[in-house]
């Protein structure tokens, strides 16, 4: 077979983005071409990319200009196109008809983004398959009168939007991704204050499974364009993210370790769910085991590859190859469950050694770092650029404070 070549658009210029132009980096040598809307300097700093910048690049008129005039451009090139964030995947989706005469790439309908991205509908569309998700009570802003049904949740609450995507259009001060609250008075204030600006969609409020970070669990997938699983990760996760703005997103996690020996049910439904629902493309399960029932509870299913997908490269496995071989090259792969042990760190040892709580994972850390089985995705010997290796130790250094000052 004859070797297409092939140029690579990923959309944003975040931490995302930078781990995915290290794929392809990685696996063809080449640099990605990234399309954002302002400078971030996880990829600003970089060697191994390419960046425009339009800071409109979120409205649906924009996208499309910018987008088109790229892609009429580089005319009759095969030309893979990547989202790195909810939104533009969105983006991509709703405009296929226009980007599918220049670019390719595999993400699911818009109907199965929308069931996955607006958590109410997910979590009523995941009642007809056997996963499990937490306890759960839907309030539409200006419209819900009452907290009443809320009489059997025990406190603390977890709160977080509906819809992620419209709710990061209405900023305001103190915004957080996910809220942790201790009461109903913390509870009325923090709806008040997102009614306050404006968001008037759906609010999710959740019962909080008890257990601290190592009780999250992260799984990667990549699915075909025929609806098959290809690949899959499931790794335990040590730390998250501490600040307001950041909770939700994994800082420390463990391919093929799971302390709770049951990996096989949850697998296998995860597996049934995505290609049950016709699926393709990449997907992350967000998840938390439930000691009280022995259970892993489905929080989101993101229609992308995570921020730290890197682990399943260090394993062997790269996502960009297994694209590439799908969408460029069509060729036929057999499913792949990634076994192999990985710890994956966007924070220093030190952090590690002093935050991370479950002594009995801890232990399996320090295990595989002296093992060299350890990887930083951002972390890149052959991304020279002295000025970004400079910002890497000052992110060290601020990662120690961050943890320090903030506790979930």
């Amino acid at each position: 077979m004859s070797k297409k070549e092939f140029k690579v658009v990923i959309l944003g210029t975040d931490i995302n983005a930078y781990y995915m132009a290290r794929n392809f980096h990685e696996a063809y040598n080449i640099n990605a071409h990234l399309i954002g809307k302002s400078p971030m300097n996880f990829t600003r700093l970089s060697d191994i990319v390419d960046i425009e910048y339009h800071k409109d690049l979120w409205e649906t008129k924009c996208f499309r200009k910018v987008l088109e005039d790229y892609g009429k451009a580089h005319q009759g090139e095969n030309i893979i196109l990547i989202g790195s964030n909810d939104h533009y995947v969105r983006l991509i989706v709703e405009n296929k008809r226009l980007l599918e005469k220049y670019y390719i790439f595999n993400y699911p309908s818009l109907k199965i983004i929308d069931n996955l991205l607006v958590k109410d509908k997910f979590y009523e569309f995941v009642k007809d398959y056997d996963i499990d998700i937490p306890k759960t009570f839907i309030y539409e802003c200006k419209k819900t009168k009452s907290l009443k049904e809320l009489k059997d949740f025990m406190y603390p609450l977890i709160l977080k939007p509906g819809d992620g995507v419209k709710y990061h259009f209405h900023e305001f001060e103190n915004q957080a991704k996910v809220y942790k609250l201790k009461n109903k008075k913390e509870l009325e204030s923090v709806i008040k204050t997102i009614e306050d600006s404006g968001y008037d969609d759906k609010l999710i409020i959740q019962e909080f499974i008890p257990g601290n970070d190592s009780m999250l669990f992260d799984s990667i997938f990549y699915v075909g364009k025929d609806h098959k699983a290809k690949l899959m990760s499931f790794a335990q996760i040590g730390l998250q993210e501490h600040t307001p703005t950041g909770i939700g997103n994994c800082t420390v996690l463990v391919n093929g370790y799971n302390e709770f020996n049951n990996t096989d049910i949850i697998k296998d439904r995860l597996i049934k769910f995505l290609e049950d629902i016709k699926y393709q493309g990449f997907a992350e399960f967000d998840l938390k085991y439930d000691v009280r029932d022995g259970k892993f509870k489905v929080f989101e299913v993101n229609p992308r590859q995570a921020r730290s997908s890197y682990y399943l490269t260090a394993c062997g496995y790269n996502l960009a190859k297994y694209l590439v071989d799908d969408i460029i090259y069509n060729k036929k792969l057999k499913f792949k469950f990634i076994k192999e042990e990985m710890v994956l760190s966007f924070v220093p040892k030190n952090v590690i050694y002093k935050y991370v709580e479950n002594d009995k994972l801890k232990k399996i850390i320090k295990e595989l770092i002296k093992a060299h089985k350890f990887v930083r995705p951002l972390h890149y010997k052959k991304d020279k650029n002295l000025k970004r290796k400079l910002w890497l130790k000052a992110r060290d250094i601020n990662y120690t404070k961050k943890y320090k000052n903030n506790q979930w």
